[in-house]
């Protein structure tokens, strides 16, 4: 992008990849996360007719092979492009009609393959579950009225918000030093198949929505927050903004796009978040916020619960390989990950829809896998997590 007023590209084939980004968002709500590049090149892309899936999918494959080809771009830049022009490459192909089997395309897309895990795992994160319940009975009924007791009350969860988005953003600031000017405006959202967004608006700014169509629980408030806000989405945004867009003029950094490789270590990293901040254990730091509001949050079983659950991470994998590679029946699926993951059916309903949706199908890989990628690749120094925050990585750098 040419220093100044954003308007121009020093690299064609980076304007190239937007380009083919914004047109394939064309055909997929949601596809393009965010956008805050030249705005004269958005208005090109939406005043233009629709190009056709087959003609976006040769475009997406001819940018791959220009990459392979490419001598001029740092050869770190070239190869993270080239991974998101291969995830576009993809997204295009289906919406041309190209069949790709589930686990082939959440491959190409995300860089990684997705996995099952055992359901001798997921019955001992179930023993485990047991021991640290208080309570006897049936094991899902006392977790499931265990979790829903923490429902927080909506007239009290913009004030939770916000007191918990204070103190992240004051040890995020500490730890990796915030940009100037930042900021983040709440609102709460009904109809909507996911749990928190952050829309990334540019200029530093993002508006982070929290879906109420289920009560949101305390026992899960500050990884809500961290995920979208401090140290996750929104900080990582800021920082590439000011040090890769305005700083190193790297303009492909001004467009998000879903199904491409960036999302897995955006969110593993969000999902790392409150750990890097507040260490293993976050409930005694959780519960001096929410406690003084009348909020319900058990600290102690909490904790317990929260290491007992770490074995049923990557069940909404075996979900999505269930719905998607075998061919299950919706109501099949939210049956078995009420039966494994403890919940209640309306909340193993959400997490299907959001499964279902074609913008997502593929997305909770990102999930399942970018959480551990991550954490095994920080093993506990924030220097490292300074990196998923700030530099251009593919999944595969994380894993070598």
């Amino acid at each position: 992008m040419t220093e100044g007023d954003g308007s121009g590209f020093t690299e064609p084939i980076v304007e190239r990849y937007l380009e083919l980004g914004l047109a394939v968002g064309r055909h997929i709500d949601g596809f393009v996360d965010a956008y805050y590049g030249p705005p004269a090149l958005a208005r090109r892309v939406d005043a233009e007719p629709i190009r056709p899936p087959a003609q976006l999918a040769d475009a997406a494959r001819r940018l791959v092979g220009e990459l392979d080809a490419d001598t001029s771009l740092e050869p770190g830049r070239r190869r993270w492009i080239r991974g998101q022009a291969a995830g576009l490459h993809v997204s295009a192909s289906k919406l041309a009609g190209e069949a790709i089997n589930y686990e082939d395309e959440v491959e190409a897309c995300y860089g990684v393959r997705p996995r099952r895990v055992e359901e001798d795992e997921l019955a001992a994160a179930h023993r485990l579950l047991a021991s640290a319940l208080p309570g006897r009975g049936p094991l899902a009924s006392r977790l499931i009225e265990w979790r829903e007791s923490h429902a927080i009350p909506v007239n009290k969860l913009e004030a939770a918000v916000r007191s918990l988005a204070d103190e992240l953003r004051e040890r995020t600031d500490a730890l990796f030093g915030l940009p100037e000017g930042e900021g983040i405006v709440w609102e709460l959202v009904t109809n909507e198949p996911w749990a928190g967004f952050n829309y990334y608006l540019g200029g530093l700014q993002s508006r982070v929505a929290i879906n109420t169509d289920l009560p949101v629980l305390s026992t899960s408030l500050v990884h809500l927050v961290a995920h979208e806000a401090y140290p996750g989405h929104h900080t990582e945004h800021s920082l590439k903004e000011v040090g890769l867009v305005r700083h190193r003029q790297q303009a492909e950094e001004t467009i998000f796009l879903v199904g491409t490789p960036q999302c897995l270590l955006a969110e593993g990293l969000a999902d790392l978040g409150a750990e890097v901040l507040l260490g293993p254990r976050p409930e005694p730091t959780v519960a001096s916020h929410l406690r003084p509001m009348g909020i319900r949050y058990d600290t102690d079983v909490v904790a317990r619960v929260a290491q007992a659950g770490e074995g049923l991470i990557g069940l909404r994998g075996n979900v999505a390989l269930l719905l998607h590679k075998d061919g299950a029946d919706p109501d099949v699926a939210i049956d078995y990950l009420s039966r494994w993951g403890l919940q209640s059916r309306p909340r193993a309903a959400k997490t299907v829809e959001f499964l279902m949706n074609p913008t997502w199908r593929a997305y909770m890989t990102c999930y399942v896998e970018g959480l551990p990628l991550c954490r095994r690749f920080v093993a506990g120094e924030p220097g490292r997590f300074r990196r998923l925050l700030t530099e251009q990585l593919l999944p595969a750098d994380l894993a070598a």
